[in-house]
């Protein structure tokens, strides 16, 4: 807003003899103050309330009082919610009879208004004197959750009350249509939002949010659990790719002494297996008899009988012959290391924070088969040349904690990850990384910080044509198609990675010796992989644009995260791999707005609107739409691509040399125009503003 209309809008204010009651009386005849954006009526709004604190001798009191607030609140269920809180403060609507407000909401809800009636009940705290059930129900049946936690946000009696109805509408016994049939004539309203798996997303997202304990729903938890008893059924006796050891583990974890899933249990069982295994299964998870067939009472007797445990089922899983399919560790046995104390550990962080050192990062946590909050990570794979560390982590953290030095193990982490004289390799770092921070605070922003980073989920987003995956699986009689880092490690390596233990129990003392050696190929596999595609790219149809990403000098300037992509490292036997170079290039020849024509990837809509204020030619991709097509518009209309993230490496080997740019996703668009206008050197003048159609 101009200081011109600023000052005309202030002397406006002082020619009122009231200047509240003008106020209102102008917005309820205006017709603009009704649309979305700053219109005159909202500047002229704010800036009252400005007024107001200089001249505090016009608030009125009273009955007066009451009759504007009484013309306000009407003026509130219809006005744009940026004019809500200047209006409640300037008519002092906090201080209206309560009672009063909370028949006026209510008016609001019987006439249907149910969303408009939430939003001024949050803005006026009226919440604790309202029905949590009532105010929420019709806002969920329209897809409205997001206003319904911002409804119970304040309030932690609140939280507890909705998640309890939640929970009971996700009872399998309780009929959802029950609640549907008294809204039938909702506006906006969305069924198939509103069903048992939707609403139990929502209580486990409302649960973490909130940092409620989950025993108060115990519908919810319980529905979970038998959805992770089926799935462990069928990863057992169907897909037959978990081990007895690690199935029996999670089906322990998983029934516990919950008698609901040992009937469930039970059942399974008797689908699967045969009486004596379900005999044998039912007394390791503690099953009262009472519960099992009467013909699997003479099972049990001969159980107690023999008091011993025997092979229930026969074993499914591959046997060690067929061992050689799979990758195998180039190094010995004695050279992986289980760490458990911080003497041990500090001898590994000698070997591993040494410039120069390429080191494989892997980590392990138990399956948490999708109940609330992120896995806390249970185990910590580093890997070098010649050997293989594997760090204890709660045990770790326990000591230190123990110690008085809560801070020792992250601040080792933090150093390995940002440093970029170090390289450090993994598969999907974000998410590892995410767990990391679940497991120690401290970490939260290691992702932030780090540098000399090469994540080899990228190489997936590549062609990489190594052994083909369907001649191998029928040479190999393997059940499951190769995913993931296993796939790559097949296309690279030749053999898939052994995945039997990927969803055992990490947290369990001992480890077993078929974990330890599974943990140790995970990380150690990084390092070959990262050198045969340093050593030979071209045999896996690596295009210069990945290469480049790979190999070549490190660079010993810190770089940002939104450099990471482009990094370049050693290769891990410390000797420069060679690979195509480009010279640094001058900066491009400045460009008008007309001249610059652009397309922007999914999730990038702020920056490209952003852009075409600016002038600047922009065409903009849907959140639907395939990153593909962002290649396809550039080479037939000849734009630029702008994207940001693991997109980038695939795109950018689609056009030409500099036509597609990465921009940072966690900027704000203003900051990324900047970015663009600055690296493509194109030159905005103030005629450039608001020249296209917007």
């Amino acid at each position: 807003v101009s200081r011109q209309l600023k000052e005309e809008i202030r002397r406006g204010f002082a020619r009122l003899e009231d200047p509240l009651a003008g106020l209102l009386a102008m917005l309820e005849s205006s017709s603009d103050w009704k649309g979305k954006g700053h219109s005159l009526g909202y500047c002229i709004t704010t800036e009252l309330q400005l007024w107001i604190k200089a001249h505090p001798a016009v608030l009125q009191s009273g009955t007066k009082l009451k009759k504007l607030q009484a013309r306000a609140l009407g003026m509130l269920s219809q006005c744009p919610a940026n004019l809500l809180d200047p209006l409640i403060s300037i008519y002092q609507l906090h201080t209206a009879d309560r009672n009063y407000l909370l028949e006026h909401v209510s008016h609001l809800y019987l006439q249907g208004n149910y969303k408009e009636a939430a939003i001024l009940s949050i803005k006026l705290k009226l919440q604790p004197d309202q029905d949590v059930e009532k105010m929420c129900t019709p806002l969920l049946l329209q897809d409205k959750a997001n206003l319904v936690e911002d409804y119970v946000a304040e309030y932690p009696e609140l939280q507890r009350k909705l998640l309890q109805t939640l929970d009971t509408w996700c009872d399998p016994s309780f009929n959802i249509r029950d609640i549907t049939r008294l809204y039938q004539g909702l506006s906006r309203y969305k069924p198939e939002k509103f069903n048992r798996r939707v609403l139990s997303k929502l209580v486990f997202r409302l649960l973490e949010k909130f940092n409620v304990d989950s025993a108060l729903c115990p519908n919810v938890i319980n529905q979970r659990h038998l959805r992770t008893l089926n799935y462990l059924f069928y990863k057992r006796f169907v897909e037959k790719t978990m081990t007895e050891e690690n199935w029996a583990d999670h089906i322990q974890s998983t029934v516990g002494e919950n008698r609901w899933l040992q009937g469930h249990l039970v059942q399974s069982l008797l689908r699967h297996c045969d009486a004596h295994a379900v005999a044998r299964w039912a007394q390791h998870c503690r099953v009262p008899p009472e519960m099992l067939p009467p013909a699997m009472a003479e099972e049990l007797q001969k159980l107690h009988i023999q008091d011993r445990v025997e092979e229930v089922t026969k074993a499914d899983n591959y046997e060690a012959s067929k061992k050689k399919d799979y990758y195998q560790l180039p190094i010995p046995r004695e050279n992986i290391h289980f760490l458990q104390t911080w003497e041990e550990t500090l001898q590994c962080w000698e070997k591993v924070l040494q410039p120069g050192q390429v080191v494989g990062v892997d980590m392990e946590w138990k399956p948490s088969f999708g109940m609330v909050g992120k896995p806390r990570v249970a185990l910590l794979q580093l890997a070098l040349k010649d050997e293989v560390f594997l760090l204890d982590l709660p045990r770790l953290l326990e000591q230190a904690e123990a110690e008085g030095e809560k801070e020792k193990l992250s601040h080792f982490i933090q150093m390995l990850y940002s440093d970029a004289a170090i390289t450090k390799l993994g598969y999907g770092m974000s998410g590892d990384l995410s767990s990391l921070a679940a497991t120690c605070s401290a970490l939260k922003d290691a992702e932030k910080q780090m540098q000399g980073v090469v994540d080899l989920l990228a190489v997936d987003k590549q062609k990489v044509n190594g052994l083909s995956p369907e001649h191998s699986h029928k040479e190999r009689g393997v059940r499951q198609p190769e995913k993931g880092l296993s796939l790559l490690v097949q296309h690279v390596l030749g053999k898939p990675l052994d995945k039997t233990e990927q969803l055992s129990n990490w947290e369990k003392r001992p480890l077993r010796e078929e974990q330890i050696l599974y943990a140790a190929s995970d990380a150690y596999c990084l390092l070959e992989i990262y050198e045969r595609l340093c050593k030979d790219p071209e045999s896996f149809d690596l295009g210069s644009d990945l290469t480049d990403s790979l190999v070549g000098k490190q660079s010993k300037k810190p770089r940002s995260k939104k450099q990471l992509n482009k990094q370049e490292a050693p290769s891990p036997s410390g000797k420069e791999c060679q690979g195509p170079r480009t010279e640094p290039s001058r900066p491009p020849a400045p460009i008008y707005p007309q001249e610059f024509s652009v397309v922007c990837d999914n999730m990038l809509q702020g920056l490209g609107r952003y852009l075409r204020c600016l002038g600047v030619d922009v065409r903009l991709l849907d959140n639907e739409d395939d990153h593909r097509k962002a290649a396809e518009i550039a080479r037939q209309e000849g734009r630029v691509i702008l994207t940001s993230g693991l997109p980038y490496q695939t795109l950018r080997s689609q056009v030409g040399e500099g036509r597609c740019f990465s921009v940072n996703c966690s900027e704000k668009a203003k900051e990324q125009a900047l970015q663009v206008l600055k690296h493509f050197n194109v030159q905005v003048s103030p005629s450039d503003i608001f020249s296209r159609c917007q």
